[in-house]
């Protein structure tokens, strides 16, 4: 099942992606998707909504883009999470491309619940922002409360299911101001997620996923979850050993190499920039860049 979320930020509704590509109304639900919605009877209550006949609300593009009827806003595929994890480093090739070291366990850090946004929503320049950067990322949604797993093999049977997200950065914030990487990841708007939320049974595999993203047209990021330092299934084990994962929870699970931070050559996002991103089996973003206006 893919599901997405549509309407303006806060009054957003469930609907879903059909094996046809139509995007199906399913706010008979009358609930919205977060973390009661997944680890409960949500999924089942929705295949059986979907069973029936659901107004169409929209199509998935050739391009992987979602069209809405009306011009209606597409959501992030899932309610504000109680928590957004994020792994630093995990991949070899962003890795050296920073001058870092391959990790020898997984770097953690968070971001702020607020900073979630739509597919195509503007990504805002936070004020005194010079070097704000993009890292398209396999995204994970827990669905089921996850506390001191066994083992990674346990993993599989927490997780809702599978999305974009663009762990947008400000690296001066998150470098050189001192502290931890918190405030560099957490501005408005710094987690463009979705367009739709995939349940496992629809990624052949996890460890194979493209992903790929482009500034202005020009590609800056094509890797592969095959090339990640610590797996899927080991990253919810590990955190599961120092906090409680809990339904709809989301974990960014780090990028691939291509990032403006690793090359001198390659400009940080200024106004006007529009930064597009996609994953296999996960459809595409379009995002572009805006100004905070000053006071």
């Amino acid at each position: 099942m893919r599901l997405m979320r549509v309407g303006d930020p806060g009054r957003e509704r469930p609907a879903l992606l059909d094996g046809e590509g139509r995007v199906l109304d399913l706010s008979g639900l009358g609930r919205d998707v977060d973390g009661a919605f997944l680890s409960g009877d949500g999924l089942e209550e929705a295949r059986r909504l979907a069973a029936g006949a659901l107004p169409v609300l929209g199509e998935l593009g050739e391009d992987g883009k979602v069209v809405l009827l009306g011009g209606q806003r597409v959501g992030a595929p899932i309610a504000k999470p109680e928590k957004i994890l994020c792994i630093g480093l995990n991949y070899r090739d962003h890795a050296a491309e920073t001058g870092a070291r391959a990790p020898e366990e997984p770097i953690v850090f968070m971001k702020a619940p607020n900073s979630l946004v739509g597919p195509y929503d503007d990504i805002l320049l936070p004020r005194g922002s010079t070097k704000t950067d993009w890292e398209v990322e396999l995204a994970v949604v827990v669905g089921r409360r996850a506390r001191y797993l066994d083992s990674p093999d346990d993993a599989e049977a927490v997780i809702a299911g599978y999305a974009i997200s663009n762990d947008v950065s400000e690296r001066a914030f998150q470098i050189e101001r001192g502290g931890q990487w918190t405030k560099g990841k957490s501005c408005e708007t710094f987690n463009p997620m979705g367009p739709w939320l995939a349940t496992p049974d629809e990624i052949a595999d996890v460890g194979a996923v493209g992903l790929r993203l482009w500034v202005n047209g020009v590609a800056r990021q094509d890797g592969s979850t095959k090339d990640m330092v610590f797996g899927v299934h080991h990253l919810l084990w590990y955190l599961s050993q120092f906090m409680v994962l809990e339904p709809g929870d989301l974990i960014d699970t780090g990028t691939p190499a291509g990032v403006s931070l690793g090359h001198d050559d390659v400009p940080f996002l200024s106004a006007g920039d529009l930064v597009e991103a996609e994953a296999d089996g996960l459809g595409r973003q379009a995002c572009r860049v805006r100004a905070e206006p000053l006071p």
